[in-house]
């Protein structure tokens, strides 16, 4: 399928410099971003909800077409309209050849914030909240975010092959594997395990789905299990879909398992929650 690249429109969500993709459609990254931006992708006809979309890239960079445009595209397929997050990195300078000033281990939650904000602007489609790898770790914190989330009338969580939990310090899969660098990443994971229901603000009060591989290094399941056994004991609103032989990073592109067939099962899904009336605040 041919998409087309170019974002319908770009939204800067704070003061600085406009970013610069590195290498070459379809494998285009953000190494470097120096201003938060909103690159949205609008469905052809009138649009029936919305989604803030974050790719991964294990906040060292953002992988922008493989987890954001293609996924975009396949979102406006569905009758969405969708915006993926250009969000600043944690640890990485705050400019080029800079004074050595880096941006907080919390800017890429910032950064989520101010597109949240943005989005509430225009609340009467419903919002899903989506993310692919270190992307789904920050929706699932965006989740977590309480009267923002609920101002831009969002509707549901899902997330791909994302680290929600067991990266953080204390509960780690597999045990003892080192700190990420940089110290500010290793930062955020800390402060966010989502899905922990002994941690006090990591359990997301919306539908989610997630999907997962069973054999991900870079990913363990133990992330994806974590997160169905706190939301299950808080009787939380759960489906995951855990296959047995993906691939880390397997988005819309590789068929070669059964996991070709999430988007399917995450339609059926959005489906069900697009339809859900908005819940009251806990």
């Amino acid at each position: 399928m041919t998409f087309q690249p170019e974002a319908d429109r770009v939204l800067p969500l704070a003061e600085g410099p406009a970013n610069t993709l590195a290498g070459a459609w379809p494998e285009r990254v953000y190494t470097q971003v120096l201003r938060p931006e909103l690159h949205s992708y609008l469905a052809a006809g009138p649009a029936r909800g919305r989604a803030l979309l974050c790719a991964g890239g294990g906040y060292l960079q953002l992988v922008h077409d493989k987890e954001g445009v293609e996924v975009a595209h396949w979102l406006n397929s569905l009758g969405l309209d969708a915006h993926v997050l250009v969000h600043r990195l944690p640890g990485q300078p705050r400019q080029h050849g800079g004074d050595g000033a880096v941006w907080p281990f919390d800017i890429a939650l910032q950064d989520g914030l101010r597109a949240l904000q943005q989005l509430a602007t225009e609340p009467a489609l419903p919002l899903l909240l989506l993310g692919l790898s270190s992307g789904g770790h920050l929706a699932g914190t965006l989740a977590c975010q309480g009267a923002p989330v609920q101002a831009a009338n969002t509707r549901g969580l899902l997330i791909g092959y994302a680290p929600m939990n067991a990266n953080h310090r204390d509960y780690k899969a597999p045990a003892g594997k080192p700190d990420y660098p940089p110290p500010e990443k290793q930062a955020f994971y800390d402060a966010w395990p989502i899905g922990l229901a002994q941690e006090p603000h990591g359990l997301p009060p919306l539908p989610v789905f997630i999907s997962c591989a069973l054999h991900d290094t870079a990913v363990p399941v133990e992330h994806t299990l974590n997160l169905v056994r706190g939301l299950q004991q808080t009787g939380g609103d759960v489906e995951a879909h855990i296959f047995p032989q993906a691939p880390h990073g397997y988005a819309l592109r590789d068929q070669s398992g059964t996991h070709a067939h999430w988007p399917e099962m995450a339609e059926r899904w959005l489906q069900r929650v697009l339809a859900r009336e908005p819940q009251p605040a806990p």
